[in-house]
């Protein structure tokens, strides 16, 4: 299905105008010539009870916004840009995606409204909503789809959510090819998300390859946030492509691993933490002890055997890597 644009329809003031003489010089028509020419007042009272026809051949569009028309259910075109248009009345506009209510910019209903209040303006405003639920927004509005709980390629747990940045560029494709273009989106995007997130571990994990290369590499959830939601928006574009829909940007918004595993895997980043503190204060204390022993000798302050030394380098060490205050005692005697 391709669009079709309807172009230089924008006459609807004119039409209007040409409307309202028609009906003022019809009721006009009628009143002269209801007792003297039956043939004359017959196309008036005509005019007067089915001339309100026309007028709902008359659109009018805001920046941003599309009318897909269809007549006896054939395609006929797209009124695209803002304007007061005049098509064939008989002329419906199609959006299958009108009531669907999703996470999504435009369809967040606002729930602090009190009941009253709603029904309200349900009451008041409910044929103009239909109206308004026909046209086809093309400005780019705002997916966020639920967390989602995936396993990553070592297989845990992980929750993940994602928020796409998406507008509608071909109408046609978008109301023809599918059946519901904002559910299709969705679907997709959480498709998506389980198809990138399998193939990352959560923290960097060796022998893992996340590009396809044959190679391990780096590569993971949450060091790699920006590639791998440039990965999904990629994926998310392919499987859109046939429903007119164009992906402009899509974001991490939430990453975390699954709750009956999280405090499990805290435990181990802070083993892992303490683990290479610990190396740290090793490789700090072994390279203190050398430079005290070649000072000494340098020096020759003290000529130590290697008992002597032995000692005194577990006592450095001790001193040193201790996760407490060392309290020494201080031997006042010979150094034997």
């Amino acid at each position: 299905m391709t669009e079709k644009m309807m172009n230089g329809r924008k006459n609807g003031m004119i039409m209007m105008i040409l409307f309202i003489v028609l009906y003022i010089a019809a009721f006009v028509l009628f009143v002269a010539t209801v007792d003297r020419n039956p043939l004359l007042m017959i196309p008036a009272l005509l005019y007067l009870c089915f001339g309100w026809i026309l007028f709902m051949g008359l659109k009018v569009l805001k920046p941003q916004e599309a009318l897909v028309l269809t007549l006896f259910g054939n395609y006929v075109g797209t009124l695209k840009g803002p304007g007061f248009f005049f098509v064939n009345p008989f002329c419906t506009s199609v959006n299958p995606a009108a009531g669907t209510r999703l996470g999504q910019s435009g369809d967040v209903v606002d729930e602090a409204k009190s009941s009253k209040v709603i029904l309200a303006q349900a009451a008041a405003g409910q044929q103009a909503k239909k109206m308004e639920d026909r046209k086809i927004s093309l400005k780019v509005m705002t997916l966020s789809n639920t967390r989602q709980k995936v396993n990553d390629v070592l297989g845990n747990p992980v929750e993940i959510g994602i928020a796409v940045m998406w507008r509608v560029t071909d109408t046609a494709k978008a109301v023809f090819n599918v059946d519901n273009y904002k559910e299709y989106l969705s679907l997709q995007c959480d498709s998506a998300v389980r198809d990138i997130v399998r193939i990352y571990p959560y923290d960097m994990a060796p022998g893992i390859d996340t590009t396809g290369d044959g190679q391990s590499d780096d590569g993971s959830l949450r060091g790699s946030s920006t590639v791998v939601a440039q990965r999904i928006r990629e994926r998310i574009q392919e499987k859109v492509e046939d429903a007119g829909l164009e992906i402009i940007d899509a974001r991490i918004t939430y990453l975390a691993y699954a709750p009956e595993i999280a405090a499990a895997m805290l435990q181990r980043q802070q083993a892992s933490a303490i683990i290479d503190a610990r190396k740290m204060i090793v490789d700090g204390a072994v390279g203190m002890v050398e430079m005290a022993l070649e000072r000494l000798s340098e020096n020759q302050v003290v000529e130590l055997d290697e008992e002597r030394k032995a000692a005194m380098v577990s006592n450095l060490l001790v001193v040193l890597c201790g996760s407490k205050d060392a309290q020494p005692i201080v031997n006042s005697g010979s150094l034997y």
